[in-house]
């Protein structure tokens, strides 16, 4: 991993963590699998910082340009799925 996270100086300490938690958990996606519920629950933390869609829409754009990843795929993948059920970005 070659870049950074789109982070804002606004945002505290624990905001910051929480954002990054939920970047690594997009790159597990894309890199192995993750359970869909630990997604969801980073998700869901995001979205107490990020609350703004256009806001989301904007971060998501941002890591993808550094990452390559697609933030959006996985949180419709995400929401689409069932509990118990991997996340596979890979194929």
């Amino acid at each position: 991993m070659d870049y950074s996270y789109p982070l804002r100086p606004d945002w505290s300490t624990e905001e910051i963590i929480d954002a990054v938690a939920f970047f690594q958990a997009v790159e597990k996606a894309y890199e192995s699998t993750i359970k869909r519920e630990e997604f969801m629950s980073a998700y869901r933390l995001f979205k107490t910082i990020v609350p703004s869609m256009a806001e989301e829409k904007t971060l998501f754009k941002e890591f993808e340009e550094v990452s390559g990843l697609n933030s959006y795929q996985v949180v419709k993948k995400a929401k689409a799925g069932i509990d118990g059920e991997l996340l596979d970005m890979s194929r």
